[in-house]
């Protein structure tokens, strides 16, 4: 597998969200089946065939079988909290929730900053890929992260493959800047489809999101 060689400064990405039915967030969340799933063996696939990949996704973290919070890891195996059910901020700090969740800012902020901020300074030929796995209401806390993201969706040579949550509610900005870019495609995950995605989105990272 290669990539093909694009030029000028643009980037292209390639965005997964799940569609606007409960059943199906139902049976795709639980055991971490849907767009994470997705994410993950996708950046498997592509660094077999020697493509630098790197980035973030977030992980659900359960004990006694309750959901608690969830997790933010690299891919290069680093893990802190991302959020917590019950946790306070720390003194001074704002308290940034949402729902059950306190999000911890400062532990997302140190994973997920470095590798959004690395973005395409790999030494290996040809495009590399940056998985941002999610920009989602506790992501967005972070001011910081926005402007990364930003930074990263604006870097030559970078592939970004990344998530987004399904539409509802009022609107999260950034999330709407993203799926509405002329140079992003979006894939929806059903409960039909999800297992047939994967070439598909491999094959949209290796044309560069066309």
């Amino acid at each position: 597998m290669h990539f093909s060689q694009r030029a000028g400064p643009k980037t292209s990405m390639c965005f997964i969200t799940e569609v606007a039915c409960s059943c199906d967030w139902t049976c795709l969340s639980p055991g971490g089946v849907g767009k994470t799933t997705l994410i993950q063996k996708a950046s498997e696939v592509l660094k077999s065939y020697g493509v630098p990949v790197d980035g973030f996704y977030t992980e659900e973290v359960r004990q006694g079988g309750r959901r608690i919070g969830f997790d933010v890891v690299t891919l290069s195996g680093e893990r802190g909290p991302l959020s917590r059910t019950g946790s306070e901020p720390p003194p001074g700090k704002r308290e940034c929730r949402v729902g059950q969740y306190v999000v911890d800012l400062a532990s997302f902020e140190q994973l997920a900053l470095p590798v959004l901020r690395n973005a395409g300074s790999s030494s290996s030929p040809g495009p590399s890929v940056c998985v941002i796995d999610e920009v989602g209401k506790m992501e967005l806390f972070s001011q910081p992260f926005i402007q990364a993201v930003r930074q990263t969706l604006s870097t030559p040579g970078t592939v970004v493959l990344g998530t987004i949550p399904i539409p509802k509610g009022r609107p999260l900005a950034l999330v709407e800047e993203i799926r509405t870019r002329k140079d992003v495609k979006v894939f929806s995950v059903t409960k039909e489809n999800r297992n047939h995605l994967l070439p598909e989105i491999v094959a949209c990272v290796q044309s560069g999101g066309k």
